[in-house]
């Protein structure tokens, strides 16, 4: 029999007719019994035909009752927001986010433990290049996201760090073959690239490093926290949203935990210059963001995470890299989430 985890949801975003990947991770769902949900948009096709998979097209997304699903923007990948809170309508404890070009290899499947005793890198103050602890020695490779200026900011070695059990509601799994890259690294270094299999690691307060929406692993406590801005890059949008998690996540004493790959990407086509582009705002200000978030007072318990939310988003509004018409949209997705939320309790 199959491993299985309870009131898991799979969530993608896709404008495409089902592939080798969607395929995969349905047949994978439904061998144990979780949610799979592809979120479609005004490019996508007609007709979607999946078995073991709910697919919502633009109708059906409005037809849900969400207010967020008729106000955010078609064409853009902040529509995954409505599979966050069609998973928490279907009474998910788990959400896995992940992309329709990401292939699942057999540890995907295993189940997830929150609290990891493993490797924890605590008492450290600065970016962390955590690429750096999964491949060999000599190769440079950082995750998108990472400010440029860090990439080579030395690090305690791996053999150093101390074992500990750490609460982790947020969980990074690194992606083989095509990993989550930036444009600059990808128009002047190798690919394909892997990573190590025999690692993982937890990063504690002061301890940052940015995550994607790739292969990302959310207990329920840490849903608030899923939210994808709609009004900045589409390349930042994951990227800061994962400053905002992991800056409300200090303040409930939580670590981001980095895994050995449990995936590997078939990368859909890109313009890498037009990744370029979308990628400077980050390049230029991701620093910035995160010392900008540190500064925002915040209190612990998971009642306060809407409002902190709130908070981050509002700050970013004001520093004008994001986009005033966030904040509605953003309000809009929390009362969403409050009245599905509350539906169940």
């Amino acid at each position: 029999m199959p491993e299985t985890h309870p009131k898991t949801s799979v969530v993608i975003t896709s404008i495409s007719a089902p592939n080798e990947a969607m395929k995969v991770v349905a047949k994978g769902c439904a061998e144990r019994d979780w949610q799979f949900l592809v979120i479609g948009d005004t490019k996508s096709p007609a007709t979607f035909e999946l078995e073991h998979s709910e697919f919502y097209n633009i109708d059906r997304q409005v037809a849900t009752g969400s207010t967020f699903a008729q106000l955010c923007p078609t064409r853009h990948y902040s529509r995954k927001n409505v599979g966050y809170l069609q998973a928490l309508a279907a009474g998910a404890r788990i959400i896995i986010d992940t992309d329709d070009d990401t292939l699942p290899n057999a540890d995907f499947w295993k189940p997830r433990e929150r609290t990891q005793n493993c490797p924890a890198l605590t008492g450290f103050d600065g970016w962390v290049n955590v690429y750096s602890y999964f491949c060999a020695d000599g190769v440079t490779i950082w995750p998108r996201g990472l400010p440029l200026d860090k990439v080579n900011a030395p690090l305690p070695a791996f053999a150093s760090l101390p074992t500990a059990a750490a609460d982790c509601p947020i969980q990074q799994a690194l992606i083989n073959h095509d990993p989550d890259v930036d444009a600059i690294y990808r128009l002047i270094l190798p690919l394909p690239q892997n990573f190590r299999a025999d690692r993982r690691i937890t990063l504690g307060q002061g301890a940052r490093c940015p995550f994607n929406s790739q292969n990302t692993t959310w207990w329920e406590d840490a849903f608030p926290l899923l939210y994808l801005p709609a009004y900045c890059s589409f390349r930042m949008t994951d990227i800061w949203r994962s400053f905002v998690a992991q800056r409300i996540a200090w303040a409930n004493g939580w670590s981001v935990l980095f895994t050995e790959p449990t995936t590997w990407h078939d990368r859909n086509v890109h313009n890498l210059m037009r990744d370029f582009n979308d990628e400077i705002p980050g390049y230029l200000n991701n620093d910035r963001i995160f010392n900008e978030l540190l500064a925002l007072p915040m209190e612990p318990g998971v009642q306060h995470l809407p409002k902190h939310v709130a908070s981050c988003y509002a700050r970013l509004v004001e520093l004008g890299l994001i986009g005033n018409e966030e904040l509605p949209l953003l309000a809009a997705w929390q009362n969403d989430f409050a009245r599905i939320a509350g539906a169940r309790s």
